[in-house]
Formats: structure tokens, sequence, C-alpha cells
């Protein structure tokens, strides 16, 4: 008997726990979301002439040499949300160093009298990073503003229009979003008279 009352008991609590814990408390935490921080917790997507072009928290490839160019990914084929992962190569395996190497020589044949920021030439444990450092942006400011026909004092101008500080004031490093750096050249200073958000994809 005491079997049968305890196993009736164990249902009863895994269906009652279930119930509140497994649907009732995810489905009110995802509305409290909706209601209160709808555009985090859809992903802060960003969307132009009413075409999602990316999202805030997700890097993407720029190729072209009229956009800052982000951080380089591992994950998938590229900034794969799907297959987020770094390399998983150790500081002293050959194929990191011969990678970062041939990719400090790249970046060196743009911009030879500088010194290659790191993330420049490394990937992030994520490979979705949206971000990079100031000094990594500052890195590319003379192809982006000949490309775009600006001044580099402009170009620097906008840099640290979208460079965000330390979270609290002390975590973290100063960073700058690419993508949305990105938009905002393409929205003040076009490409060519046609450029525009919609055929991003196209030209980066």
């Amino acid at each position: 008997m005491n079997v049968a009352r305890n196993l009736v008991s164990a249902v009863l609590m895994t269906v009652i726990t279930t119930t509140i814990l497994g649907l009732a408390y995810p489905l009110a935490v995802t509305g409290l979301a909706q209601v209160l921080f709808p555009a985090k917790a859809n992903g802060q997507l960003i969307e132009r002439n009413g075409t999602i072009v990316g999202s805030r928290l997700i890097g993407q490839a720029f190729s072209s040499p009229g956009y800052f160019r982000s951080r380089p990914s591992a994950a998938g084929t590229g900034y794969d949300a799907a297959h987020s992962a770094g390399t998983n190569l150790g500081p002293t395996n050959k194929k990191l160093i011969d990678a970062v190497r041939a990719a400090v020589e790249v970046a060196q044949r743009e911009n030879p009298d500088a010194p290659v920021p790191i993330d420049l030439v490394t990937t992030s444990a994520s490979g979705l990073d949206p971000h990079i450092s100031p000094d990594a942006a500052a890195f590319q400011v003379t192809r982006v503003a000949r490309e775009r026909g600006m001044t580099e004092a402009a170009v620097r101008t906008l840099i640290a229009a979208h460079t965000v500080g330390r979270q609290l004031g002390f975590l973290g490093e100063p960073v700058v979003n690419v993508l949305e750096l990105n938009l905002e050249l393409d929205e003040l200073h076009p490409l060519n008279p046609t450029s525009s958000m919609n055929s991003m994809s196209d030209t980066r």
C-alpha cells in the first residue's frame, strides 16, 4: 500500500513540477521579455528598408574594402550561429601560429606602418563576436576613408561614436560594433549613389 501511495505521489510531483517549471515559468518569462524587452528578446535584429540586415549580437563577414572588417570566425563556415565555436587550437599549435602569421602579413600589406591588433588576426571563442576593438577599427581607417571619399578624421569620429565603453565602467574592454558602424557609413557616405542597405550583402 505504501508503494502505491509513493508511486502516486511521485507521479503527481512530476506532473506538477513539469507544469510549473517546464511550461508556466518559461511562458511567463518569455511573455515578460516580449513586453519589457522586445528587441533583446528577439535577437536585437537590425532592419533597414523593411529588410533584416543582421543582428547586433552576431558578427558577419565584410570583404569589400569600403567596409570595416569583423574579427575572423571559426564558427562553421564563418559566423554560423548553429555552429558557434573557436578553433580550440593551443597557443603553441603550429597550425594556429601559421594562420596568425599569414593573417598578419595580409594585414600589414594594407597598413605596413602600424602594429596589427590581435583581434584582426585571431578568432573569438564563440566565432560570433560582433565587435572589434577601437584599435582594430583605427587600423582600417585609411582604407575605408579612401574607398568612401572621406577624410580620416571623419571616419575616426564615426568610430568614436560607435565605441562602447567597459560595462559598469570596469568590466571588459571598449568595443566597436562592426555592423552598426558599417550601416552608418552606408547611410552617410555610400560607396556609390545607388548603394543601399538592401544591396549590402552584395557589396561586402
